[in-house]
């Protein structure tokens, strides 16, 4: 909630004051159509993903993160916006299969912290297929400055609703150690994170992302171990997150093979038609002089 009211307030003020980017052209409708259900969805994945820090470690965390791509597909098969393929099935179970081995080499495994981070999975995947077909239909392109402006206010309203009934009840005053820096520093990282992840893409591109969050999740929960004595790995959890995250590169592979493979015609047909008319005006120039040489 720290998070959502920190990072809209920033977005307004650089959309609205510093004019750093323009706002795009937001109805009542779009909003009540799109901005809901996409906040609705990002919040609960926040309150869920949130509350599995309370019942499991934080390297359990990121090896069941490792069920995102089949998550994701699973949605978007639902909303129609994928086709289910045996490749890509395959790889969902090779996923799913070593997060089953990771789950059962777990010494402190939690069924409640489980339940909660894998429907926080969910939700973050239901949002993502949403924003993909929602957001395209009304044909609106949002960067992270404007998303954050018109979706983390409102993700700031679904889990303050929460938070006044379930937790601010059972807060007491005198065992709440409010420290400004440590929640302002948390939360500029989670600011400067979202702008990082718009700066690479747009520099790099959508392969260099995901390389990089395969990397950061290994050093995630080697750095787990270090800062939290209580995340013990043993050798089933690596086996089983090493067997997840192979599935999860060849999934990767495929995605980025299916959009280069969708960029081939178009460029084929460029190409084919400039050598047809590179081999046009070659045959054209031969053809003159012979016909000029003739009628000397």
């Amino acid at each position: 909630m720290i998070h959502m009211g920190f990072s809209g307030a920033v977005a307004f003020f650089l959309v609205r004051v510093f004019k750093v980017v323009s706002p795009v052209k937001m109805t009542l409708e779009i909003y009540a159509t799109c901005v809901i259900p996409i906040s609705a969805f990002f919040a609960s994945s926040l309150w869920f993903g949130n509350t599995a820090y309370l019942h499991i470690s934080v390297a359990f965390i990121q090896m069941l993160k490792a069920l995102m791509p089949v998550a994701t597909f699973i949605m978007a098969v639902l909303c129609g916006t994928d086709k289910p393929r045996c490749d890509v099935f395959l790889n969902m179970v090779l996923v799913s299969v070593g997060v089953v081995v990771s789950s059962y080499g777990e010494i402190h495994f939690n069924v409640v912290g489980t339940v909660y981070q894998v429907t926080g999975i969910f939700a973050e995947a239901l949002r993502l297929v949403l924003t993909q077909v929602l957001l395209q239909k009304k044909g609106l392109t949002l960067n992270p400055i404007t998303s954050l402006y018109y979706i983390a206010p409102c993700s700031f309203v679904f889990l303050f609703v929460p938070w006044y009934f379930l937790e601010k009840p059972v807060m007491a005053v005198s065992q709440i150690q409010f420290n400004f820096w440590i929640f302002f520093s948390n939360a500029l990282c989670a600011l400067a994170l979202n702008f990082s992840i718009f700066l690479v893409i747009g520099r790099t591109g959508a392969v260099t992302i995901r390389v990089a969050g395969v990397l950061k999740d290994w050093i995630l929960i080697a750095l787990s171990t270090v800062v939290f004595p209580e995340s013990t790995i043993t050798g089933l959890n690596i086996i089983g997150y090493a067997i997840a995250l192979c599935g999860v590169v060849m999934y990767n592979y495929i995605k980025v093979r299916d959009v280069r493979a969708s960029q081939l015609p178009s460029e084929s047909i460029q190409e084919r038609i400039t050598k047809d008319w590179k081999l046009e005006k070659r045959s054209s120039d031969l053809f003159t002089p012979s016909n000029s040489s003739a009628s000397v």
